[in-house]
């Protein structure tokens, strides 16, 4: 019974991507939209980003010089370690699951109100497609913006690290320098910006799903919202995975 709802529900995914992958009948009014979103669901993500990499990169430089010392271990790998978690794990995969609690939720519990108000079945009758009406333009505009948002994420894991060197004494700029300078594959910063894009992908459309399909009152829309969140976590976790491995 499980798998058949599964089933059900997946069914239901793709026809409402069907539905939301068509051209737009107002291209002016798709850009407005557009424009709108990003500023939304991107720019106003900026803030909890850069704070989360500062101090994670901080975080990640102290366990590893404090609490990995050894004889055998160069100065420098506090600062090489920082810059490969940033780079491959953190700016992409757990930036996004941040990022789908934040965004993910705000956009099933919008869909999910304008479903139970009725404004979708207004956009309905007036012979709009509402789901490629409300639903493309979040899913381009988080695509858009997520390597700009994963940049900033990189760079203020790095600051955080220098920053926690700086003011806490507990190595020198020098020996992270070197670390932060060792063995850099530019691949590592394509890859994670690779990943965070298919990422942004899930996030959206697996939020706005809950949202377009909710049935019932504003109770529904907190679990739609909720499920939206679990949903999209663990399938980011799950194609993390592959795309690790894929792309590596």
């Amino acid at each position: 019974m499980v798998i058949l709802n599964w089933l059900t529900a997946f069914g239901k995914y793709i026809m409402m991507l069907k539905r939301v992958f068509r051209r737009p009948d107002k291209m002016r009014m798709f850009l407005k939209r557009y424009y709108t979103e990003i500023y939304q669901l991107g720019i106003d993500s900026i803030g909890i980003v850069l704070v989360i990499s500062l101090f994670i990169g901080a975080v990640i430089c102290i366990q590893f010089k404090m609490n990995i010392q050894s004889s055998w271990m160069p100065a420098w790998v506090p600062g090489y370690a920082s810059r490969e978690i940033m780079l491959l794990e953190f700016s992409s995969s757990i930036m996004c699951l941040i990022l789908s609690g934040k965004v993910g939720s705000n956009i099933a519990s919008e869909l999910g109100t304008m479903r139970v108000t009725q404004q979708i079945d207004a956009l309905e009758i007036m012979g709009v497609n509402s789901a490629n009406y409300l639903i493309l333009p979040k899913i381009t505009a988080l695509i858009t913006i997520i390597p700009i948002l994963v940049t900033f994420s990189v760079a203020a894991g790095i600051v955080g690290a220098y920053s926690i060197v700086y003011i806490g004494h507990i190595g020198t700029i020098r020996d992270l320098t070197i670390g932060m300078q060792y063995s850099f594959h530019q691949w590592f910063f394509w890859m994670g910006v690779i990943k965070a894009m298919f990422f942004a992908f899930l996030i959206t459309s697996i939020a706005s799903y809950y949202g377009y399909n909710v049935k019932g009152g504003s109770v529904e829309v907190g679990k739609a919202s909720t499920n939206a969140v679990v949903t999209s976590s663990i399938l980011i976790l799950v194609s993390d995975t592959f795309l690790t491995q894929l792309l590596s």
